[in-house]
């Protein structure tokens, strides 16, 4: 069985970068306080550390 990470919008994109607004949108987050799951991979790992200051991550 694999992870799962639950990833929670905790802070605005607005004044971040194109980049970040672009990954947080990848990760499916639209608004504060949307969590969302998704399979714990390097890839997906790699977008986290990206925003991490703009999210929450918990493991499930």
């Amino acid at each position: 069985m694999s992870k799962k990470l639950e990833i929670t919008l905790t802070r605005s994109v607005i004044g971040g970068t194109e980049g970040q607004k672009k990954t947080v949108q990848a990760l499916g987050l639209k608004k504060i306080r949307q969590s969302v799951v998704h399979e714990d991979t390097p890839a997906l790992r790699g977008m986290v550390n990206k925003v991490s200051h703009l999210i929450a991550v918990k493991e499930v």
